[in-house]
């Protein structure tokens, strides 16, 4: 936290560049600057500051006149995935998997909401104490998280994911061991036939990076539709591309727009395949009715601890929504789904691809699923993680693969050959 003299200085400063800047009109950032400057250079004629001061002043001045204030340099810098806010005293980031706290904080509380209502308005979004939870995005595509009082007891809570400003393909992922060039072969020829893909794991385990890293084997003729609470997704090469978006109740807290309205309306668009960024309540239904009616090749993800757990929490989602017998729900889902992708955050902080099941119908009742790799460690008790995924069956169902005209090149390539 600054010293009170260094936040008493910097708001005289403050307070001097609006005072210089016509605020109620159009400025440009090379103006702010150049005040900045003037307002620096005429408060160090009368109290020296040194060059080192001056520098870090006109950068946090700034920062705080035109960006986000004392996490600017934060959503700048490319090395730090996650930033959280606990109140307008405590900032914590999150850099190469490890948790610290960082040295500088908001002035006060009102200056941090001041900040929270600038990345809402950035994104069309509102939040107030009547309101208190809201997702918004920042316009580099980062996900924010913001709770305020009083349902976050020790003022605002703010969290910022951060994704790579260049998307991550399946070369990096391979490189940085999540899978193996086998692997990715074979998610590049279930991708383009058009098995329908879920995609479950942990907080932190890089669903939405492996997503976007999947679409880039969904053929660029297609007609692809997005749906997301808060738009993340970053699909390049489609050139056929709708993004949508829901959208918060009004004031008078009506014309709410849902992931469930989204998914109905882009059944009327004509959607090749449809992806929503994540589901996590009753718009299960939609998503499994949309893909069991002609849109193969449909990816979702969601939050789990396993394959199985997927399938579970699924069943629990559509339950929400409407009261039918559990076992149409889950013909439902063992209908509509065809592959999970399990991914797991390691205890090195690494990011793997730890489970890729097959669903297949059902058997008593029950959704079967057919392993067909898993993870399994070579030296389980190291603080590095090594291993391999094993594969334990084949892919039972290939007819996808056989309208695609792909089955030739699955049973000629060499999948059983699975190295770390």
């Amino acid at each position: 936290m600054l010293p009170e003299s260094d936040y008493s200085l910097r708001e005289t400063l403050i307070n001097s560049v609006l005072a210089e800047l016509d605020m109620y009109g159009e400025v440009e950032d090379s103006e702010v600057k150049k005040a900045i400057d003037k307002c620096i250079m005429q408060y160090d004629g009368k109290n020296y500051i040194p060059l080192k001061e001056k520098v870090s002043l006109k950068q946090d001045i700034f920062n705080s006149i035109r960006r986000f204030d004392v996490i600017s340099e934060l959503i700048d810098d490319d090395n730090i995935s996650e930033i959280m806010i606990n109140g307008y005293r405590d900032i914590y980031i999150e850099e190469n998997g490890i948790i610290t706290k960082y040295g500088k904080s908001f002035e006060n509380e009102e200056r941090l909401f001041s900040v929270i209502q600038q990345i809402t308005a950035g994104c069309n979004r509102r939040v107030n104490e009547s309101e208190p939870i809201v997702d918004a995005s920042l316009s580099d595509g980062s996900r924010v998280n913001i709770v305020l009082n009083p349902v976050s007891l020790d003022g605002p809570a703010v969290t910022i994911r951060k994704f790579p400003k260049r998307i991550m393909d399946m070369k990096q992922l391979e490189n940085l061991g999540a899978l193996t060039p086998d692997i990715s072969f074979f998610l590049n020829l279930l991708v383009r036939a058009g098995y329908n893909i879920f995609i479950s794991g942990g907080t932190g385990a890089g669903k939405t990076t492996f997503l976007n890293a999947l679409s880039e084997y969904i053929p660029k003729t297609e007609r692809l539709i997005t749906i997301e609470d808060s738009a993340e997704l970053q699909i390049n090469g489609i050139s056929n591309l709708i993004r949508l978006e829901t959208r918060n109740a009004n004031v008078e807290g009506k014309n709410r727009i849902t992931i469930r309205d989204l998914i109905k309306t882009s059944l009327r668009m004509r959607p090749d395949r449809i992806i929503v960024g994540e589901v996590r309540d009753d718009a299960a239904i939609d998503m499994l009715s949309a893909m069991n009616t002609g849109h193969s090749g449909s990816i979702s993800t969601g939050h789990a601890n396993s394959a199985r757990d997927m399938l579970f929490r699924l069943e629990t989602m559509v339950l929400m929504g409407m009261e039918i017998p559990i076992e149409a729900v889950r013909r439902q889902i063992s209908s509509a789904l065809d592959i999970i992708i399990h991914l797991g955050r390691m205890r090195d902080k690494t990011r793997k691809v730890i489970e890729i099941s097959e669903v297949m119908g059902m058997t008593n009742g029950e959704i079967n699923l057919n392993t067909l790799y898993k993870f399994e460690e070579t030296a389980p008790y190291g603080s590095k993680v090594k291993g391999e995924l094993v594969k334990y069956n084949e892919l039972a169902d290939t007819s996808k693969l056989a309208s695609a005209g792909l089955l030739g090149i699955y049973r000629e390539s060499d999948l059983c050959s699975i190295k770390s």
